[in-house]
């Protein structure tokens, strides 16, 4: 199974110029810059337009609209619902703490990140209990672990010198033992790193000025 995948976008993805044939494509999240409605239909829609077999996405926290507790009424929530079910109805795969098997190979994804910026992003949550409550919903034997954010000290360097990522992530990666960690969030830090058990991957197109520099990521499963 070949998997090919991207993270950080933020409205960008059709502007990558080349997107290698694969049988799933995986995105991290930031698909949008503050979760807009047209950006992200118009991501859905270019998601289904893309000759992968599979499709996997999860929410970054700049994808707002898909956090419900920046929903203003009850109009958002319908919405977001609506949304939801025009991705089910396409055949795509949206992980929220949730898993999908494809061929026998299971995925988990999921959202959240570390507190980054407070109550202004979405999906963000304290270190310690709170944010380990997510983690302990990793299942085991699973193949791929995807989150928007990295855990503690892999590719998670941000420009201002600070390691940014969950150090309670890194113990459930431990425990689990998946086969690939995939994450995007800190631009900066895009690139593969691989260990004994996991191999480790920063997805994210753009590099930590908002250019679109970097290239999707290929594995082989």
């Amino acid at each position: 199974m070949k998997l090919i995948v991207i993270s950080d976008t933020h409205g960008y993805h059709r502007d990558i110029g080349f997107i290698p044939d694969g049988d799933v494509l995986i995105h991290c999240g930031d698909f949008s810059n503050v979760g807009e409605k047209y950006q992200v239909i118009d991501f859905i829609e270019w998601m289904d337009s893309q000759p992968h077999k599979h499709k996997i996405f999860i929410a970054g926290n700049h994808d707002k609209s898909f956090d419900v507790k920046y929903h203003k009424s009850p109009a958002d929530s319908l919405w977001l619902n609506d949304t939801l079910a025009y991705v089910k109805e396409l055949g795509i795969h949206y992980l929220n703490d949730t898993h999908i098997t494809i061929d026998g190979v299971k995925f988990w994804g999921s959202p959240i990140t570390p507190n980054f910026g407070e109550d202004y992003w979405a999906f963000n949550r304290s270190r310690g209990d709170e944010i380990r409550s997510h983690w302990n919903l990793i299942s085991d034997y699973t193949d791929v672990v995807i989150t928007h954010g990295p855990p503690a000290h892999i590719l998670d360097w941000c420009v201002n010198g600070k390691l940014v990522g969950c150090q309670d992530l890194t113990y459930h990666i431990q425990r689990v033992k998946p086969k690939f960690h995939f994450f995007g969030h800190i631009h900066e830090s895009y690139g593969i790193m691989d260990s004994s058990d996991t191999m480790f991957a920063n997805a994210s197109i753009l590099n930590e000025r908002y250019e679109l520099v970097n290239k999707p990521l290929e594995f082989v499963l």
